[in-house]
């Protein structure tokens, strides 16, 4: 039970870094002058076109689950939880080696930084192997996970080929042509699938059938599970 509640504290605060840390970037972006988005709406809602943005909402909403101790065991909250782990890696890891030193910040600017690209990808990695949960995670899940990526950068490329926005000079054709960023995707595409396949092998090498973590949701009755499964094929 004590393990429970540190590992509900734990996904609680990491829920608490996301929040505060796109709290702060909110109005820093709508303060924001010149570039393609003239309006302050325009560029806050321009936010969710970044991968940390969308990275961290996704990590936010996981660990809130958890820590409210409603995720439960389904599939879809296996592929939430990978794509989250994943996504928020890979943010981390481009972010230090590529993007760092790109831009100069200062105020509000620097706190939101700190917890969007670093503070959050090492809480939920942190947490992710200490309290899990186990067992959540199949190679099912992982191919799920992919599309997460792959629409993220479909949108991107298309929505910057009409609007002439990238949000990273990565996947910039008017910086890198389209031959630079497509090694660049398949080199994000490669680290993104080897993550995603190494946390599945340390799940299922970690977890145990007979271990149910008590901070997750119990399982539905056998027949909705059986109603459930029926409608998924």
């Amino acid at each position: 039970m004590q393990a429970s509640k540190i590992a509900r504290a734990w996904f609680g605060l990491t829920a608490v870094v996301v929040i505060a840390g796109l709290a702060a970037q909110i109005p820093v972006s709508a303060g924001t002058t010149g570039g393609v988005f003239h309006t302050p709406a325009g560029r806050v809602t321009n936010l969710l076109a970044f991968f940390t943005i969308d990275s961290n909402i996704l990590v936010g909403v996981g660990s809130l689950l958890l820590a409210l101790g409603v995720a439960g065991r389904s599939t879809w909250f296996g592929v939430l939880r990978l794509t989250g782990l994943v996504g928020i890696t890979v943010t981390g890891v481009v972010f230090q080696v590529a993007l760092a030193d790109l831009y100069e910040l200062h105020g509000w600017a620097v706190f939101a930084d700190t917890m969007l690209h670093k503070v959050s990808p090492l809480m939920c990695v942190a947490g992710w192997l200490l309290f899990g949960p186990r067992g959540q995670l199949s190679w099912r899940v992982l191919w799920w996970s992919l599309l997460y990526p792959l629409a993220w950068l479909a949108v991107t490329l298309v929505r910057g080929a009409i609007i002439g926005f990238y949000p990273y000079p990565f996947v910039d054709p008017g910086i890198n042509s389209y031959g630079g960023v497509a090694f660049n995707c398949v080199l994000i595409g490669v680290l993104f699938i080897g993550l995603a396949a190494a946390a599945v092998g340390f799940d299922r090498t970690f977890s145990r059938k007979d271990e149910v973590d008590d901070y997750l949701a119990p399982d539905p009755p056998e027949s909705v599970e059986r109603i459930r499964d029926a409608g998924t094929y």
